[in-house]
């Protein structure tokens, strides 16, 4: 079996090598889901959304949404939910609910959208 190449650590300064981008020093401390929420992630790993609507969804819009209110012609390869749906399954099975984004615009809606979940606590 391969193994990744040792690399110096990314924290800045330490030489330390190690395989996973950061050495047991400098390593960034994970954040345990909520019950609640590891709960219904497990949906995305369903048929429903991986036979269905995931396909059903790029099929049906193959183009960034955001790419296109800016003119621009980018394929999508994520589908996200315009509302969250935070546990809803009604929420996360309406198709109305459902847009495609390219990575780029995805990720800043994640971005954008977890950075107002931590500014209301």
């Amino acid at each position: 079996m391969a193994m990744k190449p040792v690399r110096p650590c990314r924290h800045p300064g330490c030489g330390q090598l190690t395989r996973d981008g950061y050495c047991p020093a400098h390593r960034p401390p994970q954040q345990p889901r909520s019950p609640e929420a590891a709960a219904w992630r497990r949906w995305y790993s369903r048929k429903i959304w991986t036979d269905d609507l995931r396909p059903g969804q790029l099929l049906r819009e193959p183009f960034c949404r955001e790419c296109a209110r800016l003119g621009l012609r980018v394929y999508a390869s994520h589908v996200d939910h315009i509302r969250d749906h935070k546990g809803d399954w009604a929420l996360f099975t309406d198709r109305e609910n459902l847009q495609s984004l390219c990575r780029s615009c995805h990720s800043r809606k994640t971005i954008r959208e977890n950075g107002k979940k931590r500014r209301n606590f």
